[in-house]
């Protein structure tokens, strides 16, 4: 049952001025999903407290059970009481907690399960975006950077791994996974 299961995110831009109505509804919307069979959580957040983006997870146990309540009247509903100060602006449905290897899938579609790749594949494929770029960059900072070979090893590492860390996620790791995604989603052999 739980390699089957689906999480829907959500974001929404909520109308500033009606916060404490917005934080109520939500959680009306989350009543509401708890009562529905194959249920399994759910959770928001906003970036800060001054935002009108905030995103939005729920989770059921597969596609089936996710139908059954997106298709719901009382949903229907539930959403139409939104309507005035929430609007939806992006929806991306996952069926893994390893998001970087999963294909979202448009709401709009129907919802297939995307094939989660083995850990093996994963470390793989972090590793092949990871070693071209602390080679690249340790190359650059040691011909570049005044005495970066005598910097205590600590002070080299948390410097490469804070210019690393957001290269590898905005662009390293989305650009691997790309371009090995034939090879990510092949289904084991049996």
């Amino acid at each position: 049952m739980g390699h089957n299961a689906i999480t829907v995110s959500i974001e929404r831009t909520v109308d500033p001025a009606r916060l404490s109505e917005a934080t109520v509804w939500i959680q009306a919307g989350i009543n509401l999903a708890n009562k529905y069979p194959g249920f399994l959580g759910s959770g928001w957040v906003r970036s800060g407290s001054s935002e009108t983006s905030w995103h939005m997870l729920y989770r059921f146990a597969d596609a089936k059970t996710l139908d059954a309540w997106e298709n719901s009247p009382e949903r229907r509903w539930w959403l139409g009481t939104g309507s005035e100060f929430a609007q939806e602006t992006r929806t991306e449905r996952r069926t893994g907690i390893e998001g970087w290897f999963d294909t979202p899938i448009d709401a709009t579609e129907a919802a297939q399960p995307a094939i989660v790749p083995p850990r093996w594949k994963q470390a793989t494929s972090i590793w092949l975006g990871f070693f071209p770029l602390n080679l690249l960059f340790t190359l650059i900072a040691t011909y570049f950077i005044p005495g970066w070979n005598e910097w205590d090893v600590w002070l080299r590492v948390l410097v490469s791994t804070l210019v690393l860390t957001p290269i590898m996620a905005y662009w390293g790791l989305p650009t691997v996974t790309r371009w090995l995604r034939p090879w990510l989603q092949r289904p084991p052999r049996t």
